[in-house]
């Protein structure tokens, strides 16, 4: 593993230069971010955009293409190779590759510090959410790679190579570490709670741990093929019933608002990196990441007022791409193609996934809440009509795509939309949820593929085999070169062949 002195020292190097807008307005000097001068309530603020960031950014990224969303125009017909291609080597590679390894761990380790310190200093709320993103983090890291080190990650340099743990240990930790956290927030003494230096909630308990029931929810669900869980998933459930906080519910998000500027660097990065620049010019990836037909394609079926809010019309139509297509036919050219909506495109007003340079960065929308409640209703794990779930999700999805509240009834009164019509509704859940986690978390859509084969999402033209489908990543580089011994006993590194724990 790289060494962790290093992680260390890019750890301050990244959170002195993550902050942006008034949060890091504090009287300590920012560019000296050591232990003693710079207090939990600033350094709270800068982990909590650290995580938004990857999410948004590379995560979302990887997701969109592999999660049958993007894909590039003629013009842009060099971008995202690696990932079009399934080239795993490349994806992993130390200094072109993916960073999502690097990234983690840098990210969790900020958040050990400061629950390490919240904890000397009996700050609990900052160790309880803490230990939250944490086993966010950690999951993810299974989602991507299987085993990884958990016991052994996050403890400085006394562990250099630390043992990896199987996927399916890791979640089981990381779940009780997320609950372990839940009770240290609910627990904090008045005073000590976190207030406008967390970004997310606010200091707002029962948020907190609805969030954190929540994220449960999420990894229990991810287990809902594997069979021998099923033990584990009702002594789990049973634990959030009795904890009685519940879940993420209508207008509760779980949004990042750090006071975005209108500056270089300091936009909200979903908008910077795919929509416009400080200067207001179209940015490389607007210009040519295209929805793929596909997705087109599933919104025009059900007659989906996202649509026209998502896109851009090419004399009244709505045109993709095909993913991983090697072919410049001209169809797929930027000029043909419909472009993300924004403001410049939707006279000034927002658009869905676009809106304005300082909103807010998504970590985790009520409609995903809600659609995992509706899932895990339907099947039998929770109390509650999935239907009601499924209809609050889609409605929460329409408000965050500006969609009227007045177009819902008809939508929803559609055979194809209507979960009382639904053959399988599991299948109609996903493809909702689908739908509405388009370009927002869209690293969702393929870990429920990869779970469910939901929906039936077309391959990259570019995959080795028409049958070939990227299933995990493969350890980086600095991995097998440092800790080599330990990524061996994890077994197959084959990005296409070697699932993670619950991809049964």
């Amino acid at each position: 593993m790289k060494s962790l002195s290093k992680i260390f020292i890019t750890t301050f190097i990244t959170f002195s230069l993550v902050a942006c807008g008034d949060f890091l307005d504090v009287n300590e000097d920012p560019n000296n971010p050591i232990r003693e001068t710079l207090p939990l309530k600033a350094k709270l603020p800068a982990a909590q955009v650290a995580s938004v960031n990857q999410e948004t950014g590379e995560l979302n990224q990887i997701g969109a293409l592999w999660g049958g969303y993007w894909g590039t125009t003629n013009e842009g017909i060099s971008m995202f190779v690696d990932l079009k291609t399934y080239n795993g080597p490349a994806i992993r590679h130390q200094r072109d590759g993916i960073q999502v390894w690097e990234d983690v761990f840098t990210t969790m380790l900020y958040y050990k510090l400061l629950w390490e310190e919240a904890d000397e200093k009996g700050a609990s709320m900052y160790a309880g959410i803490s230990k939250i993103m944490i086993g966010w983090h950690f999951m993810r890291l299974v989602d991507l790679y299987n085993g990884v080190p958990f016991d052994e990650a996050l403890a400085g340099t006394a562990f250099p190579t630390p043992k990896y743990e199987d996927g399916k240990t890791v979640y089981q930790k990381s779940i009780d570490l997320i609950t372990e956290g839940i009770e240290d927030i609910k627990s904090a003494s008045p005073g000590t709670e976190a207030k406008d230096d967390d970004l997310i909630f606010k200091g707002d308990k029962t948020l907190w741990a609805k969030f954190g029931n929540t994220i449960k929810m999420r990894a229990l669900l991810r287990q809902s093929q594997v069979a021998e869980q099923a033990g584990y998933i009702t002594a789990e459930l049973q634990k959030i019933k009795t904890e009685g906080s519940g879940f993420l519910g209508v207008g509760e998000n779980a949004y990042v608002r750090p006071g975005y500027l209108n500056t270089a660097g300091k936009l909200n990065p979903f908008w910077e990196s795919n929509y416009r620049n400080v200067q207001g010019v179209s940015t490389a990836n607007h210009q040519d990441i295209r929805p793929t037909n596909f997705v087109i394609q599933q919104y025009e079926r059900l007659n989906d007022p996202r649509l026209a809010n998502l896109y851009v019309d090419v004399n009244g139509s709505y045109n993709g791409v095909l993913f991983g297509n090697p072919n410049t036919a001209p169809e797929y050219a930027r000029a043909e193609t419909s472009a993300f909506k924004g403001p410049e495109e939707n006279q000034g007003r927002p658009a869905a996934l676009f809106k304005s340079y300082d909103q807010p960065s998504v970590l985790m929308a009520s409609f995903e809440s809600l659609f995992l409640q509706a899932e895990a209703a339907q099947r039998g794990w929770i109390d509650g009509a999935a239907k009601s779930f499924y209809e609050q999700a889609i409605q929460e999805s329409f408000k965050y795509m500006e969609v009227g509240a007045s177009e819902f009834e008809d939508y929803n009164s559609q055979d194809e939309v209507n979960l009382d019509q639904a053959p399988d509704k599991i299948a109609r859940i996903i493809e909702q949820k689908w739908l509405a986690m388009n370009s927002i978390s869209s690293i969702e859509a393929w870990n429920d593929f990869r779970r469910l084969g939901l929906p039936e999402i077309p391959n990259s033209l570019e995959a080795p085999t028409p049958a070939s489908r990227p299933l995990r990543f493969m350890y980086p580089e600095t991995e097998r070169m440092t800790n080599n011994e330990e990524t061996a006993k994890m077994g197959g590194d084959d990005m296409l062949n070697d699932p993670v724990w619950w991809d049964r």
